[in-house]
């Protein structure tokens, strides 16, 4: 499953253009100040985490809904097949005195 962060698009469909344009849509709209660094980051990059009150401020601030700004794709991933495991010989007996042949694994 892949999940696709989709902040600048959405932006840009409600005519959000620049980082301060969506800071102040933040602070009006959904009463959330962050800092420019922090608008660029979610603008720019694709967050490892968000907190749910941030993702709600971001579609309070541009009128959407989570699916506007997350897309998620779950097509199965598969698998590779685990490797063989090659079939472990069994030491050969010494004819006659009963003394190995090789050590012991």
């Amino acid at each position: 499953m892949k999940i696709r962060w989709r902040l600048r698009m959405a932006a840009a469909q409600r005519e959000v253009w620049s980082g301060s344009d969506l800071r102040r849509l933040l602070a009006e709209r959904a009463g959330l100040e962050l800092s420019a660094a922090s608008i660029s980051a979610l603008l720019t990059k694709e967050p490892s985490q968000i907190k749910l009150s941030t993702l709600m401020a971001l579609c309070t601030a541009l009128q959407c809904t989570p699916n506007d700004l997350l897309e998620v794709d779950t097509t199965p991933v598969e698998q590779p097949a685990p490797p063989s495991r090659p079939a472990v010989a069994e030491p050969r007996q010494a004819a006659g005195d009963g003394r190995r042949s090789m050590p012991p694994l």
